[in-house]
């Protein structure tokens, strides 16, 4: 630093020092290379969505096939759409494997191959096992993909920005969703799969050229590539020794690797827990439920073309994605999950009063036994406006909170020597609760009818908010060192959550 900058923060504190030398220091960073290395990164995310939005216009097409041994049941076509959550599971045990052996950069290329060889598969499918496989495999990749992006981004950014960039990870899935929805309807199903193998394969072009994050470097006593890292990603102009030695301090404090005893220290499991629990509120949310009912929806209020309803429904999540990534570094996590957990809550159960409704008249028109014409009317046609007001309010609620933010605060709260291991639990904790749900909902709306079902995603809404009121921390402008720091500071305190000089 400048003798000038330096002059001013002699009469401070070590606190203020040190907070001092942060902000002088993010005056001087130049961002141009960590936006070009998350882009690289956020390929990887944009694969993913196209992975999940390809199933929607592949099953169109594939229950129509020419070719009788490529024809999807109903039931092959549930597995066809659902077996990307299994792979997705395996793909998160298996990234929270190799995260921490190889590095995240080597991670992310490795899973651009199972990302090429499921796509190939499908390509080549003479039959439906071919095509189930390939599934598998990019479900996989996408579970690797949705582990090691979040870390690989916010272990290369830097506070002032770290909410921003880690926001676009769900804003390029749910471009990826829309991108396969859109190209669906101009291509069949095996000219898409080529298309949606093409971002995967550039992301190895791009991310052969980044460096491996430098905590990670630092944790692996790569001194000199750390520094080259950090000379990459924040400019020539600021003192990169000064943060290579805020990360080496926080590195040095946890030698050696994560062992079963260390979840006794609340340093440890606390940010487990809250990771863990995070992912369950966003898949019970019922975001799978909505998305099910989308088509039925868009039908009831006379959209007939249930292509075009699918890309409405992604354009709605990508500009609500979009804002939220926008306001993060501004707003807050915190903030903005209390508000998308009442926003979702209010609109499930409006989803509920519609179906009750519903019921109810379809009851009453039965008790009456009425003409046969009048039987068939129902609420939908004067209150077709309720249930897609509710879908669009609830698909803006989730974009702007609860479907970004659990992912970016996956990636912050972990201490280094447990961030693989804890993400990967994480991420098979968000996939086996959307296997879940997703087949277990027939079973749900059977028990529970309609608005029932809704009620109950309504209530788990509603929980999020309480929870995310007590239990999350708020991660806005801090470093990852400083996250670590409050949850080591909070080991004396044996109440689960956060007192109001903690984290806020």
């Amino acid at each position: 630093m400048d003798g000038e900058d330096v002059q001013p923060l002699l009469d401070l504190s070590p606190t203020e020092d040190i907070e001092a030398q942060h902000n002088l220091y993010l005056r001087k960073v130049q961002n141009r290379n960590l936006y070009l290395a998350t882009f690289s990164a956020v390929l990887g995310p944009l694969s993913f969505g196209f992975v999940l939005g390809y199933s929607s216009p592949a099953i169109t097409d594939l229950k129509d096939s020419d070719d009788p041994r490529l024809v999807l049941d109903k039931e092959t076509a549930s597995w066809f759409g659902s077996i990307v959550t299994i792979g997705a599971a395996a793909g998160g045990i298996f990234g929270g494997w190799i995260v921490d052996r190889i590095g995240r950069k080597l991670s992310l290329i490795l899973c651009a191959l199972p990302f090429v060889l499921g796509f190939t598969l499908i390509i080549a499918a003479q039959n439906v096992w071919m095509l189930l496989g390939g599934r598998l495999l990019a479900g996989v990749a996408s579970g690797v993909t949705s582990l090691v992006v979040p870390v690989y981004i916010s272990e290369t950014s830097h506070s002032k920005v770290r909410g921003t960039l880690g926001s676009c990870v769900q804003l390029m899935v749910v471009t990826g969703i829309v991108g396969s929805y859109i190209a669906g309807m101009f291509l069949d199903w095996r000219w898409l799969a080529v298309l949606c193998s093409v971002p995967p394969v550039v992301m190895v072009i791009f991310m052969i050229f980044m460096p491996e994050t430098p905590r990670y470097l630092i944790n692996q006593e790569k001194r000199g590539e750390a520094l080259s890292a950090l000379h990459f990603l924040r400019g020539p102009e600021v003192d990169h020794e000064w943060e290579y030695r805020q990360i080496e301090s926080s590195s040095d404090q946890q030698e050696g690797g994560l062992k079963m005893v260390d979840f006794r220290n609340p340093a440890i499991f606390k940010p487990f827990l809250i990771g863990v629990s995070l992912m369950f509120f966003q898949q019970f949310s019922g975001i799978n439920a909505i998305m099910f009912y989308a088509d039925m929806i868009f039908e009831e209020a006379n959209f007939k073309n249930s292509s075009l309803a699918s890309v409405i429904v992604g354009l709605i999540q990508v500009v609500f994605t979009a804002v939220a990534a926008l306001i993060m570094d501004k707003a807050g996590r915190k903030l903005l999950l209390i508000v998308s957990g009442t926003t979702m809550a209010l609109s499930a159960a409006l989803f509920g009063v519609y179906f009750k409704l519903t019921e109810i008249h379809v009851h009453n028109a039965s008790s009456s036994l009425p003409p046969m014409s009048d039987a068939a009317e129902s609420p939908a046609e004067h209150l077709a406006w309720l249930p897609l007001a509710s879908m669009g309010l609830f698909i803006s609620g989730f974009a702007i909170g609860w479907g970004p933010i659990p992912w970016l605060v996956m990636s912050e709260i972990f201490p280094l020597r447990a961030r693989g291991v804890a993400s990967g639990v994480c991420v098979i904790t968000n996939w086996g609760c959307a296997f879940l749900v997703t087949k277990e909902f027939h079973d749900m709306m059977d028990s529970l009818t309609s608005y029932g079902t809704f009620w109950l995603f309504a209530g788990f809404c509603a929980l999020s908010v309480l929870f995310t009121v007590l239990c999350v921390p708020e991660t806005k402008g801090k470093t990852l060192e400083e996250i670590e720091s409050q949850f080591q500071q909070d080991r004396s305190r044996t109440r689960f959550g956060f007192s109001s000089n903690g984290i806020q």
